[in-house]
């Protein structure tokens, strides 16, 4: 049996296999009209990883999907064919050591000049163009077949695309379609160059903009508005020194401030402004918007280091309270001269996931609603898994009102836990809001994934569907839902939807 430290057994231990099911065990009844498919990008370890102690964020990239079309569902799982996975599977072991740090690789395939080779595409999916991708932040997107999920090769936007890097959030705008993207370590391992695309619905840079960051970051999301980019620059460090140590990509250092870099869209590097604050993680933002002279963002927030797998700098330990976000408003006066921005405290004393979304019909202009995972500790929890791990169960999606401060939230089960929640539309509807959530609940006690459908206006009232699948799926870091108006190859695939036979494959792949 070979050994996968700290995920060896139970619900989160490696699944390694793919699966189809053409038509999905279905509890309740899936909404008719809807019709699109629900994609996951996640992970999982195809080898060990060499280091017991490295971070989740490098496992293997595994795509799966949740195609839904009248009343019914097929679910498929496919790895990322990544060069690193291609390259690992020929040697028969993990070749590839800490996470975004070549320099402890094997030697056969240590590159530290090209660091993206490395890339497991294990974050998120994005749609642009009629083309469908998996995406991390430390390389180039891969390009997925949204039908049969083949991995088809490593996209650089018809060679116009220039860092060396893709981030895991680009934005795109609900009007003009056009796609915002940024590579941080743009240049090389290390290196302090943050490259912004703007990407034209055709897959070519229409024009790039070249900056500089206060300090080398992690720059996980950005925030845009109808007239400007908001870049966070977060106390997770990293240096060419640290890296020849031998040690994780990043540090926590609780010195380093917050930074807010604030670009006008059609700007230039020159128009960038810094504004600054104490210490705090924005891994993830929600939404953003201007009023006039202000511009004013809300997202969940971190106190502290987020993740104890990067460790501090000054080796003290995790603190877990700090590592609980909360929803914040971030308000800066761009009509003044200063550094300074105002922080609230939302929906005071209710921790949440970071993992938030909205109605992206909204995104960059006023909204009134965010949609976000959260622990309600009132509803009783009877799932079998480690006391360590019950502190980072999500039992309940909300619908947290920026306007009124309510949040309707949806119960999954005392022996489930929750994946990050996704908005979809209602077809045919306009309010913001009119649609359903959806999301991946891990069910303890039948060790199975489901898929929770229910509709966003009506959350306490419980979920409309559940698709069951016999098996726990890989783990999801990001997901997101498509229909066949941004991927027109779902259109001509409907037809395959429900063989009336239910199948998954357990045998190991390449093993």
């Amino acid at each position: 049996m070979v050994e996968f430290p700290g995920r060896t057994t139970g619900f989160f231990a490696p699944q390694r296999f793919e699966a189809d099911i053409e038509d999905c065990q279905v509890l309740g009844a899936i909404p008719p009209d809807l019709d699109g498919a629900f994609v996951r990008v996640g992970s999982d370890w195809d080898f060990p990883p060499l280091f017991p102690d490295d971070a989740p964020f490098n496992e293997d990239g595994y795509v799966s999907s949740f195609r839904i079309k009248n009343g019914r569902c097929r679910y498929r799982g496919r790895w990322i064919a990544t060069e690193r996975l291609a390259r690992n599977r020929a040697a028969g072991r993990q070749l590839y050591g800490y996470y975004r740090n070549p320099f402890t690789d094997d030697p056969s395939v240590a590159d530290p000049a090209n660091p993206a080779r490395r890339s497991v595409a294990n974050t998120a999916p994005i749609a642009h163009g009629g083309r469908l991708f998996a995406l991390k932040e430390d390389g180039l997107p891969y390009q997925i077949d949204p039908v049969s999920l083949a991995t088809l090769g490593i996209w650089d936007f018809h060679g116009t695309y220039k860092s060396q890097t893709f981030t895991a959030h680009p934005k795109i705008d609900p009007v003009t379609g056009e796609m915002i993207a940024y590579g941080y370590e743009a240049t090389g391992l290390a290196t302090d160059d943050l490259f912004i695309a703007f990407i034209a619905a055709d897959g070519r840079v229409r024009r790039e903009v070249r900056l500089k960051v206060p300090y080398v970051s992690m720059v996980h999301d950005i925030a845009l508005t109808e007239r400007h980019i908001v870049l966070p620059v977060f106390p997770y460090v990293t240096s060419l020194e640290r890296l020849k140590q031998g040690k994780i990509h990043w540090g926590w250092d609780n010195r380093a401030p917050l930074y807010f870099g604030i670009l006008p869209r059609d700007g230039e590097a020159k128009d960038l402004r810094w504004f600054k604050g104490p210490a705090r993680a924005v891994v993830h933002i929600l939404n953003a918007r201007d009023e006039g002279d202000r511009l004013i963002l809300e997202a969940p927030i971190f106190d502290g280091n987020p993740f104890p797998f990067f460790p501090a700098i000054d080796g003290s330990p995790w603190d877990p309270a700090k590592g609980r976000a909360s929803m914040r408003r971030i308000t800066f006066d761009l009509g003044g001269r200063g550094e300074d921005y105002r922080e609230e405290i939302l929906f005071e004393g209710r921790p949440v996931s970071d993992l938030g979304r909205i109605d992206e019909r909204y995104l960059s202009r006023p909204s009134r609603y965010g949609f976000t995972a959260f622990q309600d500790q009132a509803q009783p929890f009877t799932g079998d898994v480690p006391p360590e791990w019950r502190r980072r169960i999500a039992n309940s999606y909300g619908r947290f009102d920026f306007q009124t401060g309510a949040v309707d939230a949806y119960f999954a089960g005392s022996c489930h836990s929750l994946q990050e929640v996704c908005f979809v539309p209602r077809p045919g509807g306009t309010a913001e809001g009119d649609g359903y959530v959806i999301g991946v609940a891990a069910n303890f006690a039948e060790q199975r994934s489901e898929l929770i459908i229910a509709d966003a206006g009506k959350l306490a009232a419980g979920d409309i569907a559940r698709v069951i699948l016999p098996f726990r799926s890989t783990v999801q870091v990001h997901g997101k839902w498509f229909t066949a108006a941004e991927l027109p190859q779902l259109a001509s695939s409907s037809e395959a939807i429900g063989h009336k036979k239910a199948a998954s494959s357990s045998e190991a792949i390449g093993h």
